[in-house]
């Protein structure tokens, strides 16, 4: 596998605050917009701070899904809530926090340190995390199933 790889993304304005976002690898497209919070912007559009957001957020996933297969790690579901704090910061907006609350449910008998430490693991080696300035909190809630008893 290559070390270098190339990810392109088309835009293209539509109207108004809005626009649409495609790529050559990919078969649809997503409008996006200025978010409601600024002048003149577009409720119910996905942002380019929701897309920020959300490339944190599924990075953690990605990069979890890869090391717990590795690790071999068993695991029932997987699901995570994030923040973004948009602030003003030397007369700049920018996203200064985003606080990443994944929940992952185990079967019983799965070692809860473990199942930790590789959500830890997963954030420190989310590639998209690694590329920005913000500040990534991780608040992780693991919940351990009991299994059923089969009849």
């Amino acid at each position: 596998m290559s070390e270098i790889h190339e990810y392109t993304v088309n835009l293209k304005w539509k109207s108004d605050r809005k626009g649409e976002i495609s790529s050559p690898e990919l078969p649809t497209t997503i409008e996006v917009a200025t978010p409601p919070d600024f002048p003149n912007g577009m409720p119910d559009i996905w942002s380019p701070e929701h897309l920020f957001v959300a490339a944190v957020n599924t990075c953690l996933m990605t990069t979890f899904l890869a090391i717990a297969e590795n690790s071999n790690l068993e695991f029932i579901s997987f699901k995570c809530k994030s923040v973004g704090v948009l602030d003003k910061i030397d007369g700049k907006f920018q996203v200064s926090k985003i606080t990443l609350k994944p929940e992952l449910i185990i079967p019983e008998g799965t070692n809860e340190e473990r199942a930790q430490r590789i959500l830890e693991k997963s954030e420190q080696h989310c590639l998209i995390s690694n590329s920005i300035k913000t500040n990534i909190i991780l608040e992780p809630k693991i919940i351990v199933q009991q299994r059923t008893a089969s009849m």
